[in-house]
């Protein structure tokens, strides 16, 4: 994938149990995609309270294009909590 070609993924917002579909640039952050699906779920709390999994493996590095991260097309990420929240 070049940088920058429009790919299609999927991302679960697990705080919405909402999935979205978005096309991206390669360019495009993981910082920037986190927020555009939060926003795209209405999930107002700030993103730094969440996390981005691919693979299973959290993305650490939210700087990192999409690319260097090795995300493909209609490719699958979640969003989730970095901190367990208590069962109410």
């Amino acid at each position: 994938m070049t940088k920058n070609a429009i790919i299609p993924i999927r991302v679960m917002v697990q705080d919405a149990w909402d999935q979205v579909d978005i096309d991206v640039g390669g360019s495009m952050t993981v910082g920037e995609l986190k927020a555009r699906a939060l926003g795209l779920t209405h999930i107002e709390d700030p993103a730094e309270d969440f996390a981005v999994k691919f693979r299973g493996a959290e993305l650490l590095d939210e700087n990192q294009s999409l690319t260097q991260a090795g995300v493909v097309a209609r490719a699958s990420l979640i969003v989730v909590p970095r901190r367990r929240r208590p069962v109410r």
